[in-house]
């Protein structure tokens, strides 16, 4: 997994925890933070967190080394 996606798992999941908060207690942490949802910098919070579930999309299509060698018992794992 790239840095890349690294960072844009943690913004996925900062992203998911303020939704639960929203849907749950009816609590916007990143507009708490950041000074309400129409300041500046919750909204660039928002569009990263956007950005970084469409980069996520792509670990949907990656293989995992560990289920080929289930499948496949001669099969080694890539490293």
């Amino acid at each position: 997994m790239s840095a890349i996606q690294r960072v844009a798992l943690v913004l996925t999941i900062i992203g998911a925890i303020n939704w639960g908060l929203v849907g749950f207690f009816q609590f916007d942490l990143v507009a708490a933070i950041f000074g309400g949802q129409d300041s500046a910098l919750s909204r660039i919070i928002y569009g990263l967190v956007g950005i970084a579930g469409l980069v996520n999309i792509g670990l949907l299509f990656v293989r995992d080394p560990q289920e080929r060698t289930a499948r496949d018992p001669e099969a080694r794992p890539t490293r």
